[in-house]
């Protein structure tokens, strides 16, 4: 039988009881709520001959892929995958697909994210954050190791030889002691060199002859023109390959290495690797396309104003006879075929029906900068050249009506744009 006293402890010891469990004995019960299963996420890269659906079969259903390139449709087609992009893809606890991206390109990505029971798509953009920047070397042996040893990448070597193609032949005329210097747009992404712009500006000092270039994009003229608005484009490259070197020149009388016989070599051979890229030389029509006897495998093109160019000893042929070219279109690849001792590309110009010396031939000029753009071609030939000489970054990225460019504004690289 319980006491008043009793009862009154009892009473007291219920007071003084805590009304929540200490903290070290209820952790376990809060982290069991709280706690959930973390999404799984798979990373990947497009390999050559995958599709994205072998890519992603061993994660999802080839209903799950099908629902999620459907949902991607109206933003971007998966159908389009590229080898070597790269995706990603998360899957929540249950194997459902919550969310998956694909890196179309540096500036855009593909997102696709759940909600609900809905996938909802869309491309998100960056854009590049534009520098430009000077660079300059002297030429000791050949212009790639003269860009490589200014601190540059071999495709700036590429964009400049492609500005002067029609008056150097970086082929045959460049000598030790031959100079460049560039003023070139730069593009990053979150601080990382990611490829060359536009060259805005150039210089080629060869011999005793100094070569200067500004990129011009007006609204009737687009491309690179000496000081005074000449264009540098002209009617012929002076060299059909980028860089090779002249195993035998034009000659009346040439002793023929596998005839074993003296007789006219009326063309320029350019010994090069097989596969190299053998380019138009100008504008015009392909005439022939196919076996042409001794020469092999051959391209030839007639040009405006009585001229013809022919392409020997092809490994394949790129274009086909009938078809319209443009200067620096690719027409084939260098090759041996034909009675050819070695690979090489046998290079012939015909005026008038007339062999001539590719390499003695002057070529036209195009169109110089209109007379209602020559103002504003000025102001900035004035800018950028400027700038090769220690001017503003800004002042150099301002476009022919003197208002700067969006930094993320793509720009083909080199002369190529």
């Amino acid at each position: 039988m319980r006491t008043p006293l009793s009862r009154a402890l009892g009473a007291a010891t219920l007071l003084l009881l805590p009304t929540h469990l200490p903290v070290w004995m209820d952790a376990p019960a809060r982290l069991l709520e709280t706690m959930q299963p973390a999404p799984d996420v798979f990373r990947g890269i497009i390999r050559r001959n995958v599709t994205l659906a072998q890519a992603l079969s061993e994660k999802l259903s080839p209903s799950a892929i099908h629902h999620l390139v459907e949902a991607a449709r109206p933003a971007y087609d998966l159908a389009r995958v590229a080898v070597g992009r790269s995706f990603r893809l998360t899957l929540a606890p249950d194997g459902v697909l919550t969310a998956f991206t694909y890196e179309i390109d540096e500036l855009r990505t593909l997102r696709v994210e759940r909600e609900g029971e809905a996938l909802n798509a869309e491309i998100h953009r960056r854009t590049y954050d534009v520098r430009t920047a000077t660079a300059g070397g002297v030429i000791s042996s050949s212009l790639f190791n003269a860009v490589g040893e200014a601190g540059e990448q071999d495709q700036l070597a590429l964009d400049l030889a492609e500005i002067f193609a029609w008056d150097v032949d970086f082929n045959t005329e460049i000598q030790a002691g031959d100079s460049f210097q560039v003023a070139v747009e730069k593009m990053y992404l979150d601080d990382r060199f990611c490829r060359y712009g536009r060259i805005l500006a150039a210089e080629f000092v060869r011999g005793s002859r100094t070569l200067r270039a500004v990129r011009f994009d007006g609204d009737r003229a687009t491309g690179y023109y000496a000081p005074d608005g000449t264009p540098l484009r002209k009617a012929f490259l002076r060299s059909p390959l980028k860089f090779s070197r002249i195993s035998s020149g034009f000659s009346r009388a040439r002793f023929h290495p596998i005839l074993k016989t003296v007789r006219p070599h009326l063309g320029v051979d350019y010994a090069a690797p097989v596969g190299t890229p053998v380019h138009a030389a100008g504008d015009g029509v392909v005439t022939l396309a196919g076996w042409k006897g001794g020469y092999g495998k051959a391209v030839r093109i007639r040009h405006a104003n009585g001229y013809e160019t022919l392409y020997g000893h092809l490994s394949r042929i790129s274009v086909k006879s009938g078809q319209r070219v443009s200067q620096g279109r690719r027409v084939g690849a260098v090759g041996r075929t034909g009675l050819a001792s070695g690979p090489h590309l046998d290079y012939r110009m015909v005026r008038n029906g007339v062999f001539v010396n590719p390499l003695k031939v002057i070529s036209p000029p195009a169109e110089p900068v209109p007379a209602a753009e020559r103002t504003a071609f000025e102001r900035l030939r004035d800018t950028r050249l400027a700038f090769l000489d220690g001017g503003s970054p800004a002042a150099a990225l301002a476009d022919t009506t003197g208002t700067p460019r969006p930094d993320g504004a793509p720009a083909a690289a080199g002369a190529g744009s």
